[in-house]
């Protein structure tokens, strides 16, 4: 029996992430010792207290259906989350609470968008944005954000892309993979060409609770009235508490197109895990400081290895101001070692020196890798080190 697929899965592209984790794996179960450093998950587990508080809702019976988009009690506690961080004023009706960030995303583009319609997303990119887009009907048109511009891309790039087919623009600040923040100057600026054009912004701000030094996150949505209005923010608990696994994100903004996301639930996962909701509750409104333990550890880290990663012949990085990854340019590495690519650099690095690194490829900026300091400094000084060896070894 011939089997076919549909077109649409048929021109999704596999997932680089997963990929290189698939070959680490596979090399560790041959017995190498592989340092992985393609993690996007804090390495932390959950604090206590929240496990408590899932752990308790189920003995007490909450095990069933809640509304598709979310607990009344959670959306409570995302909206007080809201006010507090960034002094936004949200009702009820514009928040949804779905599986995860991921899933929050793809049902935004599923109502948003009809076939043909563009949303711009700037590169380097999280490897999903443009899939989700193409499954939605879409058509990704990337602009290029420029290493020069700490990959930010510009007002002007931003007006000489909008065609009369696009429909948004994804920010997504600290972003994945580079770890850079717009600032908000930058958002002010890219906040006027959206309102001018009347493009949707679909903000990505899952990882503003991890920020380092004097930096600051900026929610594009807090600067006015107009521009809350034009955004929907996409957030969640998994990068900031340590809870990936219980896939729970949301979205915050307008109610007409929130009120789909909603029916669309309805229709297809029917609500998020009950319990995870009710660890989610947990975690806004108890203690806090396990987020700036976290915070702490992954800014130690930074510190730690930043100067030795650039030190490596042949790198060169933008230093980040938020998130746990490192985006160094590593072209003249590759070169210099012999390699026609990064991609080739990468799958040597990873099989004669035990260190498994993400190509750039992936997030569309072809002369990068991207390494995850979510993991013991110890192992991080190690993967430094190996790949330093594997570099200055083949000069």
């Amino acid at each position: 029996m011939e089997v076919k697929l549909a077109n649409r899965v048929l021109s999704l592209t596999p997932s680089t992430t997963l990929a290189i984790t698939a070959k680490a794996k596979e090399l560790k179960e041959q017995g190498v010792d592989v340092i992985g450093l393609g993690a996007g998950e804090p390495d932390f587990n959950t604090p206590q207290f929240i496990i408590d508080a899932a752990y308790k809702s189920m003995n007490e019976g909450h095990t069933k259906y809640t509304p598709s988009s979310g607990l009344p009690a959670l959306k409570k506690a995302i909206i007080q989350k809201f006010q507090a961080d960034q002094g936004i004023e949200y009702k009820p009706g514009e928040i949804i609470v779905g599986n995860g960030a991921k899933h929050v995303l793809y049902s935004l583009f599923q109502v948003i968008l009809n076939d043909g319609d563009e949303v711009i997303i700037p590169s380097p990119y999280w490897v999903s944005y443009p899939e989700q887009v193409k499954l939605a009907g879409g058509k990704p048109v990337y602009v290029e954000g420029l290493e020069s511009n700490q990959f930010k891309i510009t007002a002007q790039q931003l007006r000489e892309a909008i065609t009369e087919k696009t429909r948004a623009l994804i920010l997504n600040s600290p972003s994945n993979p580079t770890g850079v923040l717009y600032t908000k100057e930058e958002l002010e600026e890219l906040g006027k060409v959206c309102l001018e054009k009347n493009i949707l912004i679909v903000s990505d701000e899952i990882y503003e609770k991890l920020i380092y030094g004097d930096s600051v996150h900026i929610s594009i949505a807090q600067l006015s009235t107009e521009l809350k209005e034009l955004t929907i923010i996409i957030n969640g608990v998994s990068k900031s508490h340590s809870m990936t696994g219980w896939r729970i994100g949301y979205a915050a903004g307008n109610e007409k197109i929130i009120k789909a996301m909603s029916n669309l639930a309805s229709h297809s996962t029917s609500n998020p895990t009950t319990s995870a909701q009710y660890g989610a509750i947990a975690a806004y409104t108890g203690s806090q400081e396990p987020v700036e333990e976290m915070r702490q550890a992954f800014e130690k880290r930074l510190v730690a290895i930043f100067d030795k990663l650039v030190s490596i012949p042949g790198f060169t990085c933008v230093k980040p101001q938020g998130a746990f990854y490192l985006f160094p340019n590593v072209k003249e590495a590759a070169t210099m070692t012999g390699y026609r690519n990064v991609d080739e650099f990468v799958e040597a690095l990873l099989v004669e020196a035990g260190v498994a690194v993400v190509p750039g490829s992936g997030f569309g900026t072809p002369d990068n890798i991207r390494l995850s300091y979510a993991t013991s400094l110890e192992l991080l000084e190690a993967a430094v080190e190996r790949m330093r060896q594997f570099v200055t070894s083949k000069k």
